[in-house]
């Protein structure tokens, strides 16, 4: 694989995971209820612990973005 294809390959990784986390917000702010009557069928929780929960995953997935797609997507850039 050459560097160019893997700078492409980070940047496109980089753009569909913040994609998807905008998905997740928008879900989490705009769809707040739909989303918690959907997962209070099958976990029991209150609302003040699905919204930490929710939170906190949302906060994981961005630096999971972070460091696996746009640290190596930058580095790449840097070697250029």
């Amino acid at each position: 694989m050459s560097l160019d294809t893997a700078r492409s390959f980070f940047l496109w990784c980089s753009v569909i995971n913040y994609g998807l986390l905008l998905v997740w917000f928008g879900l989490g702010t705009i769809g707040r209820e739909w989303l918690y009557r959907l997962w209070a069928r099958w976990f029991p929780l209150p609302r003040e612990q699905f919204d930490a929960l929710n939170l906190a995953g949302m906060a994981l997935y961005k630096i999971g973005i972070l460091l696996f797609n746009l640290v190596p997507c930058i580095a790449l850039h840097l070697v250029r």
